[in-house]
């Protein structure tokens, strides 16, 4: 069993993807940011950065993971699925991982607070970071113009991306004219498992998932 932290952002949903696409039982613990129960002394124990999310592997003696890019490798690594096994095709993954963890992630979560949510607004601070963005976005059409997904086959590079990507609009950055990235987001929409971890967790509504977005500024 897994014991999952989260909540309506593009990190949390990047775990509960993963957790439908591998067919892990799994139980999920919604964290209430306007209670700040992710800056809770017991839940600092489990993720002591204080952000979302976070996992337990209870089958593995109550092990904790904390960061999204490491959960995902964590998952992976435990069921064997959504990782090559070889050293290249393992390092695609991770290569990919690594572009959103540190590129895609980051930049669009300071469009998303600087664009929307940011008191004073600054237009040369929110031209920085969508046009970062939307670079990043075009080094990833770039890639899909040739295959299907970031890795090739479908990895957790991809779990990783598309829960950012398809939120764009909400930092104000449009994905015209990138044809391969728009085929991969319905390729990515279409998917069962997609849409089930996109549901998680429960309760969220719509509006909820926009504000959590930018609340989860520069988590990864």
């Amino acid at each position: 069993m897994i014991e999952l932290y989260t909540a309506a952002t593009p990190n949390g949903h990047k775990v509960s993807i993963a957790l439908e696409e591998l067919g892990l039982e799994y139980r999920v613990h919604p964290l209430d940011f306007n209670k700040k129960e992710q800056k809770a002394p017991d839940y600092l124990k489990i993720n002591p950065n204080g952000r979302i999310p976070a996992i337990i592997d209870r089958d593995a003696g109550d092990f904790a993971v904390f960061e999204s890019g490491a959960i995902l490798l964590y998952l992976a690594e435990k069921t064997g699925q959504l990782l090559p096994a070889d050293v290249q095709g393992r390092s695609q993954v991770i290569q990919w991982l690594m572009f959103q963890m540190g590129g895609v992630g980051p930049m669009q979560g300071q469009a998303n607070v600087f664009f929307r949510y940011f008191d004073e607004k600054i237009p040369s601070a929110i031209a920085r970071y969508q046009n970062e963005t939307r670079r990043l976005y075009e080094v990833l059409d770039s890639r899909l113009q040739r295959v299907d997904f970031l890795a090739g086959d479908y990895s957790i590079a991809d779990i990783a991306t598309y829960p950012w990507v398809r939120v764009h609009e909400w930092a104000g950055v449009s994905v015209d004219g990138l044809t391969g990235l728009q085929a991969w987001m319905q390729r990515m929409a279409e998917r069962p498992a997609v849409q089930r971890g996109l549901a998680v967790p429960e309760r969220a509504k719509e509006s909820e998932k926009l504000v959590q977005t930018a609340q989860s500024m520069l988590t990864r």
